[in-house]
């Protein structure tokens, strides 16, 4: 199993202690060295398949992690968890929902969803006066539940002589209320809510503590600290008297424990790099890594530092910009593979000046036979793409935002996924409100709201309210409407139950398929029917989306046979927005420097490397900002395989207004042999030519200070 690997990567697959840290940096074969390290443990008999929990950021991650493993070891890999923390939270919520008081069914609120609540929250308490958005009391939200801070934690601490205190309590205390009635739960209550499902029960805790003896978990400086605490708990050992406990109610137990009569903690394996930690705006705490010693004493530590992917030039690079970062593990990135070409730095006079050397740039590498899928251009915000695409619109270069609308952020692909959920979850009102109208049958507002106010008044859920449409008291045309809507959901929902049999052996058997009950409901709302008699051109790509829909269900139910309407909808809640990369063959990419973590082109172009944008404005004045900042920069340059290029410009317009741009400070960072640097034409430059005005300026006005920040 350890064939192939550097002495290195050989010494973190076969270590077997408590605790391993493995210090992977940019392009050093970490996933090759999680999969061989799991293949080892299974292929060695130290653990069976079931046993081995490995945790990743991304679907798309686990996907690859999964195909690896089984590709060294064939069937024997059946039975492994390797998930995202969400998909692992999913699962164990699913099977002890009863216990925290949830339905199993509970359905998963995106963010638009969240956003959706929070908004009738807010003009309900009129807390707009107050400068609250959905977006800020969702980010605030987001922000206390990875803190594993919940209403009355919050409730404790909050300050009563401050209004806005007291109204972000009661805007949180509906949001969680709302989300209790309707039986769902938000990203970030996955994760919350097994932590706390661990804490209050621990027999539950033990069935999962008992189960995995070796966690793994990657990218480990990108958890936040609600991910930690699930870490911490699953590590944990099983007590003597849980143990008895567990022993009495029939769970195997012999053989496991120690001489104490405890069950030892998990073998636990995390592997990440502080020197990316680029998540902080989004609750990711470096310390979690940086601290790994001290909180699991007598932690192995192995460094990777021989990189697969990039030349040596692009690595002595990365190595001197973040050597100025303080609080680091040393590592020093290598390559047996050549120094290869200089980095190539441009100055334009304007961000268009430099859109259009990046274009050129761009045709230059496709003539000399790099594919345009090969190539990407990164940028620090979402704006700086303005000029680069009007550019390569004129240059008709082929391209694509990365980030533009996903296929289930689709307004047409979330009718259809509500009139599911709506069958699924019969709690889930924001759901059914979203149909309720969709397509247009005549209900309007003012009956919304009357429905709504007669769930409250009988204490009835607001589909109960529907199917009591007759003592409305509503004209008899809206109330058959919504009479119709009901009878189709409950008519759907009468589906999905399994014949006698497979209720006997718990399992879905004569339940209609997911493919079938999205076609009888798209069939009696007349949704694909609506949008293709609609006078608007967009609604035939819109039934089109509808249909593709229905040919992924098609798809679902053929490679899961047996997998209920809840699995499914489970499957499409935990597809995330970073795995939308789908296979663009003929495009070059444009996306954020955030975006770009984790992936790899033959040629990366970083763009506006001036201050105020690398380092962000926001972030250059806040306590480690400019440290995280440098860190954006070291994740990019480590994109590169082959071909690097840095471009800045003179002046740049922001906000209506065209300032004078200052070379970033990170570019003095780098050594001058590692970058050829060319010019507009005519430019006025000194040291021969070879460097920009702006950067001598900058040199000679900042010394070698730019520290750690």
């Amino acid at each position: 199993m350890t064939a192939g690997l550097n002495p290195q990567q050989r010494e973190a697959v076969e270590y077997r202690g408590q605790a391993l840290l493995i210090v992977a940096g940019a392009g050093s074969g970490k996933t090759r060295v999680l999969t061989h390290r799991i293949a080892s443990l299974i292929d060695g008999r130290e653990a069976w398949p079931s046993q081995i929990l490995a945790i990743t950021f991304t679907n798309k991650a686990a996907a690859e992690m999964r195909e690896r493993v089984e590709a060294l070891l064939g069937e024997a890999a059946g039975g492994m968890w390797i998930s995202t923390f969400h998909s692992a939270c999913v699962r164990i919520l699913r099977r002890e929902a009863e216990v925290i008081g949830l339905s199993s069914t509970f359905t998963i609120y995106d963010s638009a969803d969240q956003r959706t609540i929070l908004k009738r929250i807010i003009k309900e308490l009129d807390a707009d006066t107050l400068g609250f958005t959905p977006a800020s009391a969702q980010a605030k939200i987001s922000k206390l539940k990875n803190e594993l801070s919940d209403v009355e934690t919050y409730a404790r601490n909050v300050n009563t002589n401050d209004p806005n205190d007291v109204m972000f309590l009661e805007i949180f205390r509906q949001y969680t209320r709302r989300l209790r009635d309707a039986s769902a739960l938000d990203f970030d209550d996955l994760i919350s809510e097994t932590v706390y499902l661990f804490r209050a029960f621990p027999r539950v805790a033990a069935l999962y503590q008992r189960r995995f003896r070796h966690i793994l978990v990657d990218e480990y400086q990108d958890t936040n600290h609600a991910q930690y605490a699930l870490i911490r708990e699953l590590t944990r050992p099983v007590e003597p008297d849980v143990v008895a406990e567990l022993d009495e109610h029939g769970v195997l137990v012999r053989g496991m424990t120690d001489a104490t009569g405890a069950i030892p903690g998990a073998s636990l394996t995390v592997v990440g790099d502080s020197d990316q930690s680029i998540y902080a705006f989004r609750g990711a705490d470096i310390r979690n890594i940086v601290e790994f010693e001290r909180d699991f004493p007598g932690a192995k530590v192995v460094l990777l530092e021989q990189n697969y992917r990039s030349t040596q030039n692009i690595l002595s690079a990365a190595n001197a910009v973040i050597s100025n970062n303080f609080d680091r593990k040393d590592k020093k990135l290598w390559t047996a593979d050549g120094d290869g070409d200089k980095i190539t730095g441009y100055t334009g006079y304007s961000a268009h000046d430099e859109a259009q050397f990046v274009a050129d740039e761009i045709e230059a590498l496709h003539r000399a036979g790099v594919a345009y899928r090969d190539i990407a251009v990164f940028y620090r915000t979402n704006a700086q793409t303005r000029a680069l695409e009007e550019i390569f619109v004129r240059s008709a270069l082929p391209y694509r935002v990365v980030g533009g609308t996903k296929f289930y952020e689709r307004a047409e692909i979330k009718d259809a996924m509500a009139y599911l959920i709506a069958v699924a979850n019969p709690l889930d009102e924001l759901a059914i409100r979203r149909i309720l109208n969709t397509p247009k049958r005549g209900i309007g507002p003012a009956t919304e709201t009357a429905i709504a106010s007669f769930a409250e008044q009988n204490d009835l859920s607001f589909r109960q309210a529907m199917r009591a449409a007759d003592g409305l008291g509503l004209g008899p045309k809206v109330t058959k409407a919504i009479l119709d809507l009901a009878n189709l959901l409950d008519a759907a929902a009468a589906m999905l139950v399994p014949s006698q049999k497979g209720i006997d052996e718990g399992t879905n058997e004569g339940a209609s398929k997911v493919s079938d009950v999205l076609a009888f409901l798209i069939e009696g709302s007349k949704l694909v029917e609506t949008l293709r008699t609609s006078r608007d051109p967009q609604d035939e790509t819109r039934a089109e989306n509808v249909e593709e829909l229905l040919a992924q269900t098609k798809d679902f139910d053929r490679e899961n046979p047996g997998a209920s309407l809840v699995d499914f909808l489970t499957q499409v809640s935990l597809v995330a927005a970073a795995d939308e990369l789908d296979d663009a063959s003929g495009t070059v990419s444009l996306m954020t420097l955030h975006t770009a973590k984790g992936l790899e082109y033959h040629a990366v172009f970083l763009t506006g490397i001036e201050e105020g944008l690398l380092p962000h404005q926001m972030s250059a004045s806040e306590p480690g900002g400019p440290a995280e900042e440098r860190r954006l920069f070291y994740v990019g340059i480590t994109r590169a395989r082959k071909r690097l290029y840095l471009s800045l410009a003179m002046s740049r317009a922001q906000f209506g207004e065209v300032s004078v741009a200052m070379p970033s400070r990170y570019l003095q960072e780098i050594p001058d042999e590692l970058i050829d640097w060319k010019q507009s034409p005519g430019m006025a430059t000194s040291r021969g030519g070879t460097q920009p005005r702006a950067l001598n300026a900058r040199r000679g006005g900042f010394g070698g200070g730019a520290g750690g920040g």
